[in-house]
């Protein structure tokens, strides 16, 4: 069954031919904890939750932060078949080029145990919404440079003081919503 493979270290995408089993996936990265993203339509993007803490390399795929190795099958419901995706345009979908703002962050995030993907309640409007710290690197990294250099100051006062970091987290998605329009 048709499959990818993107290592950013190399800055490649590779199409694989797989058999998939109930262990394909934590086969493929040698890991039991795996991140599942579903970024593209009608498939799904695996990758390493420890990536993080090992500081392997960052990428995006589209406007989403995917960290280390990724291994893309399709989705239906919930069964992975064959990806069908062409690869040329999940290429275009990549992008190797990931700010220092990004690069400083994951430095120090790979610190912790956080997942960049579990998700949190924020509140706006008097709706409750679901975002990830994810979001929050996004939603920070198009800020100017002097609301990032706050970011990661605080950020980095919540690492020394040992405050929890997902609760810093959820106080900065809230203060971009309450600015937000």
């Amino acid at each position: 069954m048709r499959a990818y493979t993107i290592k950013p270290h190399l800055k490649s995408v590779e199409e694989l031919d797989i058999t998939i089993e109930a262990n394909t996936v934590y086969s493929f990265f040698n890991s039991i904890l795996i991140d599942e993203l579903p970024i593209i339509t009608k498939h799904v993007v695996y990758s390493d939750a420890n990536a993080l803490s090992e500081g392997k390399e960052p990428f995006f795929i589209g406007e989403n932060l995917v960290i280390g190795d990724a291994l893309i099958l399709g989705k239906e419901v919930f069964e992975d078949v064959e990806a069908t995706i062409p690869q040329k345009d999940l290429e275009m979908l990549i992008s190797y080029d990931v700010s220092d703002f990004y690069k400083e962050v994951l430095k120090l995030l790979a610190k912790t145990e956080v997942n960049l993907y579990r998700t949190f309640d924020a509140q706006k409007n008097g709706e409750t919404l679901k975002l990830n710290i994810e979001w929050v690197l996004y939603t920070f990294n198009i800020a100017d440079d002097k609301t990032k250099q706050y970011f990661l100051t605080e950020l980095e006062k919540s690492l020394d003081s040992t405050k929890n970091v997902e609760k810093y987290m959820q106080k900065m998605a809230q203060l971009a919503l309450n600015v937000a329009q």
